[in-house]
């Protein structure tokens, strides 16, 4: 692996570190420089910072003197560096949006960490959002912005501040696929009214079976609905396209189900829409790329979680960009860079002397 593209992906990093923790090396005593080596390891071998370095007590304590918005639109920064060449903002994109979790096994606290009662050792779950480009056009299915999500968060709300957070970077938005999760009234009114056009996975419900029932298999059905949202003490009217679809032959699972979408755009009825919706799982397929750099943590708090978080996001998103074409797979990147790493910071410790 080419060791100059390396060390160009390691000030990438330290750049990120720096910004995101608002420290320089010039003023501090510990900085990005001395950050990224126990950071890089910790990523390639999926242990605690604390294993591979005296640093963590001065990295948890930099993370706590940062704001989460420093931290999340350092990302966004670096976004935005490597946008240019990719061209992401001369085309069409299509958007997917995802929650994806950290376990947490301490005592459930505060906000920021959502209760889990499905597993006897695993007590709570640190939350994240995360906005990616899934487009065919695009090669580079990055993640473009993720924000950490609180107990009792507005979906609508936190969705379109991401939305606006990287409308300088992206082309037009050709679609935004969204999970059963994220079927909601408040939600599907907001992106109407801003005019973004989505796709999601409605749940099953009841009242949907008088529907399905006398379709016949294969059969595709689109009805407008209106619907009731109640917010701000005030109720308003929203429209949109409920499409329902018989037994559609999958052939992953080689069984036919019945799917339901909603939308407010007339021309998804014309496309293959399970095909279409699909593309969503792309983003799911990120995260379990994203794991394989995920940095061990015992931390309650949400800055420390939502650094290592991101910066585990940046690795994903340098290889992706600039390594994966080479048949470098995540793992062997990382484990690169990390050598790298510390081959670099014993150069400069050498030349030092």
């Amino acid at each position: 692996m080419n060791e100059k593209r390396l060390c160009r992906s390691l000030d990438a990093c330290t750049w990120f570190i720096n910004e995101a923790l608002n420290v320089r090396e010039d003023s501090h005593e510990v900085s990005g420089f001395q950050l990224v080596t126990p950071l890089t390891e910790a990523a390639a071998y999926n242990t605690y910072v604390e294993t591979v370095s005296n640093k963590a007590d001065t990295l948890y304590n930099r993370c706590e003197e940062s704001l989460k918005g420093m931290i999340v639109y350092s990302y966004l920064q670096y976004i935005k560096r490597i946008s240019p060449n990719a061209s992401y903002y001369k085309k069409p994109v299509i958007l997917a949006f995802d929650y994806t979790d950290e376990d947490f096994y301490g005592d459930v606290q505060g906000l920021d960490i959502h209760g889990w009662k499905k597993s006897s050792s695993i007590a709570g779950k640190f939350k994240f959002l995360t906005c990616s480009i899934i487009s065919d056009k695009i090669p580079e299915k990055i993640p473009l912005i993720s924000v950490p999500i609180h107990k009792g968060h507005y979906k609508s709300s936190v969705i379109l501040e991401c939305l606006d957070a990287i409308k300088d970077i992206i082309g037009e938005i050709e679609l935004i696929l969204f999970d059963r999760g994220f079927y909601d009234k408040d939600l599907m009114y907001e992106l109407t009214k801003w005019g973004y056009p989505f796709l999601i996975f409605v749940p099953k419900h009841d009242d949907k079976k008088s529907i399905l029932y006398p379709m016949e298999e294969g059969e595709q059905v689109a009805i407008y609905n209106e619907y009731e949202v109640n917010k701000d003490k005030s109720k308003y009217m929203g429209k949109n396209i409920l499409i329902f679809l018989k037994k559609i032959y999958d052939k992953k699972s080689e069984n036919k189900y019945d799917w339901v979408f909603a939308t407010n755009v007339d021309w998804v009825i014309l496309e293959k829409l399970v095909i279409l919706y699909k593309k969503r799982w792309r983003i799911e397929t990120q995260f379990r790329v994203q794991d394989e750099a995920r940095i061990k943590c015992k931390s309650k708090r949400m800055k420390i979680r939502l650094f290592l978080f991101l910066f585990e996001q940046l690795l994903q998103t340098i290889w992706i960009s600039f390594y994966r074409d080479d048949k470098c797979s995540f793992k062997e990147f990382l484990i690169a860079l990390s050598k790298t790493s510390r081959k670099w910071t014993k150069a400069d410790k050498a030349s030092s002397k």
